[in-house]
């Protein structure tokens, strides 16, 4: 079918009585154990609808606002926090006082889908798509351009996963992600659009296929990130900012901990800078692109010694929360039934067709989209984790992790105010 407006073909699987029952059956053992994923309305706002929303209420034509916004808007920076999830907001409140009081959509919250994680979330700002029409559907996937000697690309690094060459030339970002970024088409429509990331962002694969389009300036710390999105909105122009060290601070010491508490303090403090200089008819709008649990050690199961989870396997992508699984010629049913019976108390298995078909990946999958899901996907509940100690030995040895389905990943905030 053709998709309106996109310029590309896009499959909708739709599953059969079967299926269907299979998914209901799943899904009251889920519920029983008290472990359902997270299946919000279809209609509910999505991260993929803030940038469209935000440049609609901006006058630029071709958008739709899929989230009304108070007040004549001139200038809009939308300002991503990594890891700040709507749960963890809101059990820390008191560390975040100028985010917990901003307007009254600060008890608004989006979906972000899966998998939550940064490549699916930027890629939801920078295209206004869902992982099934953008095609980032996983930290690592497999990609047929990369060739048959690397298993799958590190959608944030632009190599092999774990390690590898740089992938530019051979794995060209454009032709990855070709659907025309948020930022090209309001470019195109006469608008000034800024990009204020982290300077050693700038030009990398990720950069190239999801936020190409508008002026890069490089940053380096809260302080040029704060002005440089003040001054950006300031000409009635469009910023989105962005700011990593949230989400690092809780892989690293785990969410919630007093590290984490402390740099939350940090981003409080930039936000409320970035209102005292908001210009008038400005608007500030604060999201993230996932939350974070703490693995349980007890709860972690290694896929490099767990011979089960390897038989017929032949690549593993995604991350410790959502993974990947492909398999050997003929081997997919055999692994999904493998992976169903090792994982049945740590993590909701599907196969490829019941994921797409149980909508994780969105209303709709481009047909190249599908290939880069993994035959089999296994979404980790509770405080699990799929680990791949050998291969990933940094990722492993990690206290905080995302890209599954639960609450505290799936659901992150959507505060705003206009100056």
């Amino acid at each position: 079918m053709k998709t309106q407006g996109t310029g590309y073909s896009a499959v909708v699987w739709r599953p059969s009585a079967e299926v269907c029952a299979d998914e209901s059956r799943r899904r009251d053992l889920w519920h029983a154990r008290g472990v359902e994923p997270a299946s919000p309305d279809p209609d509910a706002p999505h991260l993929a609808d803030v940038v469209p929303s935000v440049l609609a209420a901006m006058g630029v034509p071709g958008f739709d606002a899929r989230i009304a916004w108070r007040g004549p808007i001139r200038g809009a920076c939308v300002l991503l926090i990594d890891g700040l999830g709507a749960e963890l907001l809101a059990t820390h409140a008191a560390d975040a006082p100028v985010l917990t009081s901003m307007s009254d959509a600060a008890d608004r919250t989006l979906h972000v889908g899966f998998p939550s994680t940064t490549a699916a979330g930027l890629a939801a700002i920078g295209t206004g798509y869902r992982s099934g029409e953008h095609g980032f559907v996983g930290y690592s996937f497999r990609v047929p351009e990369a060739g048959p000697e690397f298993d799958v690309m590190n959608a944030l690094r632009w190599r092999p996963h774990p390690w590898g060459p740089d992938l530019r030339d051979r794995v060209v970002p454009e032709q990855i992600q070709p659907l025309p970024t948020t930022f090209e088409r309001a470019g195109a429509a006469g608008f000034e659009v800024s990009i204020v990331s982290g300077a050693e962002h700038a030009g990398s694969g990720l950069t190239r296929a999801l936020l190409r389009g508008g002026r890069y300036v490089g940053v380096h710390a809260l302080g040029d990130l704060a002005a440089e999105s003040i001054a950006a909105v300031a000409g009635s122009g469009f910023c989105y900012g962005y700011h990593a060290d949230l989400d690092l601070v809780g892989h690293l010491h785990g969410p919630g901990s007093p590290a984490w508490r402390m740099q939350l303090r940090q981003v409080d403090r930039l936000v409320e800078s970035v209102l005292e200089a908001l210009p008038s008819e400005c608007l500030l709008t604060v999201v993230a692109d996932h939350g974070m649990v703490a693995v349980d050690p007890a709860a972690a199961i290694d896929i490099d010694e767990c011979e089960p989870l390897r038989d017929g396997v032949v690549a593993v992508g995604g991350e410790a929360r959502a993974r990947h699984v492909y398999t050997a010629p003929g081997a997919a049913d055999d692994v999904l039934t493998a992976w169903r019976t090792t994982l049945a108390d740590s993590a909701w298995v599907m196969s490829r067709d019941e994921a797409i078909g149980a909508g994780w990946f969105g209303p709709r999958v481009r047909d190249d989209v599908r290939s880069r899901i993994g035959d089999v996907v296994a979404a980790a509940h509770s405080s699990a984790a799929l680990l791949r100690r050998r291969v990933e030995p940094l990722e492993s040895a990690l206290i905080g992790h995302h890209g599954s389905l639960t609450s505290s990943e799936q659901y992150v905030p959507l505060l705003s105010a206009i100056g």
